[in-house]
């Protein structure tokens, strides 16, 4: 079901800026027994991603609503809120004042292979190289044509995600999951302060990591850190936890991290 400003529809006008320049953010996540999960996480990095791009956020209960109601026929679904400036004449310059666009729409959860969270997948080094921009690092906003065209790069069903390095080739991110690696037992994620996409299931793995008494380094990765270490990760609010069993002619073998990692998510209470 799509939700356009709390209305059912599928249509938003031309002169959108979220359509035009890509001036917005969005949210993905699961939506299980008609209940988001971790709706708390999703909403501040929703709203602090709007703030920093100077969009007015919608209320929370008001996108709650709407994201029980798009998921009342399908309640175990995931779900997507999209917030865009709203209609803009002709030119960069952002209107004043805007009225900002909100859609809020559910799919059926993807459904991956059982064993990719056990026995890990294989990825892609892509040949893209993301830029470096620390105004819009972090943010999920709309301009993801990087993500696009990295993507584009294989057809190979066996193949289940991309690996990301930036313009100095520090690995950053998935195409559409954050990056952990180990090393000595310990955790570390990419520096996200000059690019890629800071996931909610990225911080609940460090916050995690912390409570159970295990380090998480947040630094730059050098892809030859990355080969070299002892577990490779990849997580988002719909995979879950992935180990990474190949890489580029790389392998590894599951990992007890991995295993662990599992299951502090799992246990978590949302």
């Amino acid at each position: 079901m799509i939700l356009v400003n709390g209305a059912p529809g599928e249509v938003i006008a031309v002169t959108d800026r979220g359509l035009t320049y890509g001036d917005g953010v969005f949210r993905t996540f699961a939506v299980r027994g008609g209940r988001p999960q971790h709706w708390q996480r999703h909403y501040a990095r929703l709203r602090s991603d709007c703030t920093a791009l100077g969009i007015s956020c919608p209320d929370e209960t008001v996108l709650r609503a709407e994201v029980t109601q798009a998921a009342r026929h399908e309640p175990d679904c995931a779900a997507r809120i999209t917030i865009t400036r709203g209609p803009g004449w002709r030119g960069y310059a952002p209107p004043s004042p805007a009225n900002p666009t909100r859609i809020v729409m559910t799919s059926p959860l993807p459904q991956y292979p059982s064993d990719f969270a056990v026995h890990g997948v294989k990825i892609h080094l892509c040949a893209l190289r993301l830029g470096l921009q620390p105004a819009l690092a972090g943010i999920k906003h709309l301009n993801r044509l990087e993500n696009v065209l990295a993507r584009a790069e294989w057809s190979d069903a066996a193949i289940a995600e991309g690996l990301l390095l930036d313009a100095e080739g520090n690995a950053i991110e998935g195409t559409m999951s954050n990056l952990f690696i180990v090393e000595h037992g310990a955790l570390a994620t990419p520096d996200l302060t000059r690019c890629g996409v800071a996931g909610v299931t990225r911080e609940r793995v460090i916050e995690n990591a912390v409570r159970h008494g295990i380090a998480c380094d947040v630094a730059h990765i050098s892809y030859r850190r990355l080969l070299e270490a002892e577990e490779v990760l990849l997580v988002n609010s719909l995979i879950g936890v992935w180990p990474v069993r190949e890489l580029a002619g790389k392998t590894w073998a599951p990992g007890s991290v991995a295993a662990r990692m599992r299951l502090w998510l799992d246990e978590e209470n949302d």
